[in-house]
């Protein structure tokens, strides 16, 4: 069986009841009137009669254009509904004998990825006989961990898949009264930060 969907609120002839207290079209009270008598008041006036607190005794409505009111209503609703974010999953790539430049320049793009409140997987991949030093990999990725973590938590602990690692960072929920990060601004100095990247031994071949 099909349920019809009833109405949100009670307008004009649907409002059944002997008495309602009424809120004219300028926001002024006009008081407890007959409900035939405050729909015909609306009706003079070319607006509705819409029922807004049904369970007040007796139910309040007020005098307005309905139809207009529904419009800026769904209208305001979208516009909230496009300003939600949508988490996202991006990804950066590393090599294992990353240099420092690409270093700072990838976990630049992870940080602006978190500070929008997307999602960061980060991939290290390996080539050639660099898989037989997954031990360098998994120490880049928890450098990069711990240069993010003022900005993320780990959501998918790094693992070994095939001839990369991987692990995912989610955005850390933001702090009442901190300053929104401002796009292109540079991020603090942290500690250890111009120290070399781990390095593949002299002599592996790619």
């Amino acid at each position: 069986m099909t349920v019809s969907k009833q109405p949100e609120v009670r307008v004009n002839e649907r409002i059944r009841v002997p008495q309602v207290r009424v809120i004219g079209d300028d926001g002024q009270q006009v008081g407890v009137v007959p409900v035939r008598e405050a729909l015909a008041l609306a009706q003079s006036r070319g607006l509705d009669l819409v029922e807004v607190s049904p369970t007040a005794r007796p139910p309040v409505c007020r005098i307005m254009d309905y139809g207009k009111f529904k419009y800026e209503q769904n209208r305001r609703a979208r516009k909230a509904k496009k300003k939600q974010h949508q988490m996202q999953l991006k990804e950066i790539k590393m090599r294992p004998k990353i240099d420092d430049h690409d270093y700072e320049f990838k976990l630049q793009h992870a940080r602006t990825f978190l500070l929008a409140r997307d999602k960061v997987k980060v991939t290290v991949t390996f080539r050639g006989r660099e898989i037989a030093h997954q031990d360098i990999g998994y120490k880049l990725i928890q450098k990069v961990i711990g240069a993010l973590a003022d900005v993320s938590l780990v959501e998918s602990t790094p693992r070994s898949e095939g001839r990369t690692i991987t692990t995912v960072l989610m955005p850390k929920a933001p702090k009442t009264g901190i300053k929104d990060h401002k796009p292109g601004a540079a991020p603090e100095a942290k500690p250890g930060a111009a120290e070399a990247r781990p390095r593949i031994e002299a002599g592996t071949k790619e």
